[in-house]
């Protein structure tokens, strides 16, 4: 008998302690664009118990009030009273952000503004090199519609819908923090056949029962999701359910735990099923290749499965500090390639299709737009909302086009 594997992947609520400061971070840098498109940013956010502090380096023309900010993100995630563990109107922030280091500033664009204004694209796309080094990857795979793993992809809904039926009062007494966790069992050909396991922990208020709340959960969030997302094509008529599995869990968010800007970075990729560089996404600029890079490694692949050329894909692609040019892109296939076509001949068509260099890649994708706190929670990648522009599959015929031509 063939043997199956398990493979889990976890999500977080908009009001876990890391992605509260995730969340700052990015709406730091979205006030930031909407002022000065052509900012550069990069803030880092940490929390404690009813304190933040907002930290790192910023060029712009423009003015922030972080206080202000840092307080209408916690108050809209639900942080209003310190019952809940912390209050956005009477928390601590501190603020210590400096310019950016004049070295970075050169790698990044040799022009100044007046010349970046009169050069034409070429000499625009030659003149700004990588923010930094360091290597991103993309991924995809055909085992979910918006062509993410099935773990991770199911794990962002619960999180979500956690959130949405809270906010809405659908489910009462529920509190900001939660994490969700999906375990999916699949066959020896990597393709998914059922749910195993569905974690979900959620704060609460003390009067909560854990029987009441297991039944609310499972009724108005585990199993519309279940449902929606996977139909008939995944089994989901048998698995486990585990719902604050330590018992009650009341005390929630940085008053728990400590926050910090980009300390899930799994959570917002693929789960761990693809690799990961290291680099964190929240409060940088598309400047940043960590963040801009992984955004374009991530639209390579999901136009390759898109295109029926692979069942999954991982791009690689990696920079040196001011040079505009990759020192590498590499495509993985895992042998799932399509009859008659190779590895090799997907790579090459990935690098005459796919222009890579950080201001192409912030042209195409059109990052200079203050996008990015939307996907500060819930996943960055498999969301179709407006603004993920590395979501679209726009590329697909070129790509067939030039595999076709690089096979006659």
């Amino acid at each position: 008998m063939a043997e199956l594997k398990l493979i889990s992947a976890e999500s977080v609520t908009e009001g876990h302690p890391d992605k509260v400061c995730d969340q700052i971070s990015d709406a730091i840098l979205d006030d930031m664009l909407r002022q000065d498109p052509h900012s550069h940013v990069a803030v880092e956010t940490s929390a404690t118990t009813g304190q933040f502090f907002v930290f790192g380096e910023v060029t712009s023309e423009g003015y922030s009030d972080i206080q202000h900010i840092v307080r209408s993100v916690v108050r809209d995630i639900g942080y209003t009273s310190s019952e809940v563990g912390l209050d956005a109107d009477s928390c601590g922030v501190l603020v210590a952000i400096t310019e950016q280091s004049p070295e970075i500033n050169q790698g990044v664009s040799r022009l100044s503004r007046d010349e970046e204004t009169a050069a034409s694209r070429e000499e625009r796309y030659e003149a700004q090199g990588a923010g930094d080094q360091g290597v991103m990857f993309g991924y995809a795979s055909d085992e979910t519609d918006v062509l993410m793993p099935l773990p991770i992809h199911l794990a962002h809904k619960l999180a979500q819908r956690l959130t949405e039926v809270r906010k809405s009062g659908e489910v009462p007494s529920l509190r900001p923090d939660g994490k969700t966790q999906v375990t999916i069992e699949y066959d020896e050909h990597d393709v998914p056949q059922r749910v195993d396991t569905v974690l979900v922990s959620t704060q609460h208020d003390p009067a909560v029962r854990q029987d009441w709340l297991r039944e609310q959960l499972n009724e108005h969030v585990i199993t519309p999701v279940l449902d929606e997302v996977l139909g008939d094509r995944v089994r989901h008529d048998d698995y486990r359910v585990l719902v604050n599995p330590t018992g009650s869990f009341i005390m929630g968010g940085p008053a728990a735990d400590a926050g910090l800007t980009g300390r899930k970075i799994i959570v917002d990729t693929y789960g761990g099923a693809a690799h990961h560089g290291g680099g964190a996404f929240s409060g940088k600029d598309p400047s940043k290749v960590d963040r801009s890079a992984a955004y374009a490694a991530r639209w390579v692949a999901k136009n390759i499965v898109a295109a029926g050329l692979a069942h999954k894909v991982e791009v690689q692609v990696a920079y040196a500090i001011g040079v505009a040019e990759p020192v590498s892109i590499n495509v993985e296939t895992y042998g799932t390639e399509m009859d008659g076509v190779t590895r090799d001949q997907i790579q090459r068509a990935v690098r005459r299709v796919f222009d890579l260099r950080p201001a192409a890649i912030v042209d195409e994708l059109d990052l200079l737009r203050p996008i990015y706190a939307k996907t500060a929670a819930y996943g960055h990648f498999g969301r179709e909302e407006d603004g993920f522009t590395w979501e679209r599959t726009n590329k697909v015929a070129q790509l067939k086009a030039a595999i076709a031509e690089d096979q006659a």
